[in-house]
């Protein structure tokens, strides 16, 4: 009767375990002067980068979220064009296809020795399913001086989850980014870190 029960358990644990959605890290790397006073004060307006739309539904849902991480910083809103300080966005999203792979391999082996020799055939069936697309979001963005158009701090963002996953969504996937792109800001210049 334990066993039943042992075994039902299991059987629930391992179907919950199926309908979790793997998450990836975010890989966040900053850089910035030795000076950074001049950052988290003042007035700021998040602008697209030269090149980017600014007008796309993503962007702007980006922006929004850059916006409020930069207010809890310290910073005040600023119209577009008008602020002390500019925030640049870049913003980039694409569906990675997993290459397809053939799921039977055959190996051939063969030996000889003092005692004969022999030749051996193997086949392996790969009965894993194939891996989904994932969608892959790299963030970036730039603080300036406006006056002067110094860079004062660059964050880039990058995060890859399965198409399935809730966070493959820019309204879940934007505020996660811009949280881990500005944990600890202004962060150690030039370091890589992984944020879960």
């Amino acid at each position: 009767m334990n066993f039943i029960k042992i075994g039902l358990a299991a059987a629930l644990v391992a179907s919950l375990g199926a309908c979790v959605t793997p998450v990836g890290p975010v890989q966040v790397t900053r850089f910035h002067g030795a000076d950074v006073t001049m950052l988290g004060k003042g007035t700021i307006s998040v602008e697209p980068a030269p090149g980017v739309d600014g007008a796309s539904i993503e962007w702007q849902a980006y922006r929004s979220a850059v916006l409020r991480q930069l207010v809890t910083l310290g910073y005040s809103e600023a119209a577009p064009g008008s602020g002390a300080q500019i925030a640049q966005l870049a913003l980039s999203r694409r569906t990675i296809d997993p290459q397809t792979r053939s799921p039977v391999s055959v190996g051939v082996g063969g030996s000889t020795g003092t005692y004969g020799g022999g030749v051996g055939v193997g086949v392996g069936l790969n009965l894993s399913p194939k891996p989904g697309p994932e969608v892959a979001t790299d963030l970036a963005v730039s603080i300036r001086d406006r006056a002067s158009g110094t860079v004062l701090w660059e964050g880039r963002a990058s995060f890859t989850v399965s198409a399935k996953s809730p966070l493959a969504s820019t309204a879940l996937g934007a505020p996660k980014m811009t949280e881990a792109l500005f944990q600890g800001f202004p962060g150690q210049s030039g370091a890589t870190i992984e944020v879960k």
